[in-house]
């Protein structure tokens, strides 16, 4: 997976996806467009994993024991403390909106899977490690989202563990056999240029495909959003406190730790990087009548990508460019 600079659209990601949630609003008043939406969001969410999967580089996770501090203190930080972190502030801030809390929950305990290697790279922390350190997360946050849903979810996670299961193996299972499928065929069929093309298909369409289903989940729940717009403000205190807390936990952790200058950086990026596409899949397949969870799991992106870009020239060790 290429990390070394942003394209365009990397960019623009963030503004990509809110006017695809405007288009999606727009259109939503037309009623055939906002049934419609309601079967484009799974499948465009499914399609969009496996362009995720064929990028992922299962044969890195043997280079994270070169590091093994940085990988210990990512693992007890992501599956340990964050959870903590993210029942907290649920809990102290979005007490009364148990939709809020399960999307806020579902956000902050699946670490960013693919966003943050650019930024890791731009911050000049070490990629390698980072890049090996993303199946191990994959599969971890696979394993353990219904874990966290079900125990600190509470009573705001109205949701039988195998309906829950369910979805993450839907999530997990179709796209990654998907991805599997197309790589054996591309080596198999045109060989290491074919799949350098699948490649570049797979990072091209990933972006395309998060707007489209972002853009119809907006048009299906427009009704929703407009009555509840309000509501989902009350995620910006929680986010807020997010992006502050963590990073200085990040940077007192790797002190205590001596970690150098750029595995100090990887570890803030991957305790501080949420957005994972896979909780959005989760979220719209365990919970298809409490549209707010996922909608959550939306406005989240379109806050952590600007404070990314803006923690990346902070946290970039001294004295390199």
């Amino acid at each position: 997976m290429e990390v070394a600079q942003l394209t365009w659209a990397e960019r623009l990601q963030g503004f990509l996806v809110a006017g695809a949630a405007l288009l999606g609003l727009s259109l939503g008043s037309v009623d055939q467009i906002s049934g419609l939406g309601e079967h484009i969001v799974l499948p465009a969410l499914l399609v969009m994993l496996a362009a995720f999967f064929v990028q992922v580089d299962v044969g890195s996770v043997g280079d994270v024991s070169r590091a093994r501090r940085l990988v210990g203190a990512s693992l007890v930080m992501n599956y340990l403390f964050t959870p903590l972190v993210a029942w907290a502030l649920g809990a102290g801030l979005l007490g009364a909106q148990p939709d809020l809390r399960i999307g806020l929950l579902l956000l902050l305990v699946t670490p960013c899977t693919d966003w943050y290697l650019v930024f890791t790279a731009l911050a000049r922390g070490h990629t390698g490690i980072a890049v090996a350190l993303l199946p191990v997360n994959l599969v971890l946050q696979l394993m353990l989202l219904p874990v966290y849903v079900l125990l600190l979810g509470g009573e705001a996670a109205p949701v039988e563990a195998g309906v829950l299961v369910e979805a993450v193996a839907l999530v997990l299972l179709v796209p990654l056999a998907a991805a599997t499928i197309l790589r054996r065929t591309a080596g198999r069929v045109g060989g290491a240029s074919a799949r350098r093309r699948l490649d570049r298909w797979a990072s091209r369409s990933t972006l395309p495909l998060l707007c489209l289903a972002v853009g119809a989940m907006f048009a299906w729940q427009a009704e929703t959003v407009w009555t509840a717009g309000g509501t989902l403000l009350m995620l910006l205190p929680p986010l807020l406190a997010w992006f502050v807390l963590m990073p200085l936990i990040a940077t007192v952790v790797s002190r205590l730790l001596g970690l150098p200058g750029e595995q100090r950086v990887t570890l803030t990026m991957v305790t501080v990087a949420r957005n994972s596409p896979i909780a959005l899949g989760i979220a719209v397949a365990a919970f298809p009548d409490q549209p707010l969870i996922a909608l959550a799991l939306v406005v989240g992106p379109l806050i952590e990508l600007p404070v990314l870009a803006m923690l990346a020239p902070l946290v970039r060790p001294r004295g390199s460019r």
